[in-house]
């Protein structure tokens, strides 16, 4: 088995929550891709992360969190700014993000901090989310997406966070990016939040519909309890999700990706829909485990985990 590079954020999430009646925020290592790193180790992948993280306290436990995760953290660059803060509040258990921090410390790696030999030799590259906002960490994700070449799997994730998209111009914007990266891409992984946000859709059929059309192999729209949409170059279908007692739904779409990464380093190229949806439901049963934990990188589980709460998947 190969190994995946993973590039992007890393932060600390500060979650709302209850104490005794009263509101406090509960500090949590985060950031989408760091989710996901963590998420392929957890499950007994191969995991290396590039990204920046601050030279401040809370980057050190960062980069002291990815290497007890089993990360490989090679790619990092430390950074001389305080560490990004996503001020994390709910409705239910759904997560809503206000990011602080400026320049952030997560969007600053750039493209000569790359070691290109070891992404082309990588077996899936994962990049999308947040940072791709921000120069020069797009510069960084665009250099290593082209570095990968017919090498690794390029799977995405647009991972839109509507706070940091304050008008129309910054949706086109962010729209006009993803799809550069779809079009290229062998998995675009996707929420149904982040459909409307990009294309006002609500139907996640039309929206994975597309992404297809734009030249991404496989789309795959997650809709929260009700499970995902998946589709592929010979068709579509609709996964239903697990029943769980939800508390926390964050970080549960970056361990689908980290799910579905998973499979594609033991398995490899799904050879069309019914094998994608074989891994989607099993990616579906991770996410549900997830949110029935307090959010953040912590909460991804183990394959001991899933069999504790699944069985054999």
């Amino acid at each position: 088995m190969g190994y995946a590079m993973v590039m992007g954020e890393a932060l600390i999430d500060l979650l709302e929550a209850d104490l005794d009646g009263e509101q406090v925020y509960r500090q949590a290592i985060g950031g989408a891709p760091l989710n996901v790193a963590v998420g392929i180790s957890r499950l007994g992948g191969d995991a290396r992360y590039a990204g920046s993280l601050s030279t401040d306290v809370l980057g050190d436990r960062m980069a002291a969190f990815l290497q007890a995760a089993g990360v490989d953290g090679q790619g990092v660059r430390r950074v001389g700014v305080p560490t990004t803060l996503a001020v994390t509040t709910f409705e239910g258990a759904e997560p809503t993000f206000t990011f602080y921090g400026e320049p952030p410390s997560y969007a600053l790696l750039t493209p000569a901090d790359l070691d290109l030999p070891l992404i082309a030799g990588a077996d899936v590259l994962y990049t999308g989310s947040i940072s791709l906002l921000r120069e020069p960490f797009r510069a960084a994700a665009r250099a290593a997406w082209s570095a990968a070449g017919a090498g690794p799997l390029r799977v995405f994730d647009p991972n839109a966070r509507p706070t940091l998209l304050p008008d129309t111009a910054a949706v086109d914007a962010l729209r006009d990016l993803t799809e550069e990266f779809f079009a290229t891409a062998d998995l675009v992984k996707l929420s149904s939040a982040d459909a409307i946000v990009l294309y006002g859709e609500h139907d996640p059929a039309a929206a994975a519909a597309r992404i297809l059309a734009l030249g991404a192999r496989a789309v795959v729209v997650t809709c929260g309890s009700r499970g995902a949409h998946v589709a592929a170059a010979d068709g579509a279908t609709d996964i239903p999700a697990p029943l769980v007692e939800a508390i926390d739904a964050t970080g549960a779409g970056d361990s689908v990706m980290a799910a579905l990464i998973s499979r594609l380093l033991t398995d490899g190229r799904p050879a069309g829909l019914d094998a994608w949806a074989g891994h989607v439901r099993f990616a579906l049963s991770v996410a549900g485990l997830v949110c029935e934990r307090q959010g953040g990188a912590t909460a991804m589980p183990t394959p001991s985990d899933l069999r504790a709460r699944w069985g054999d998947l």
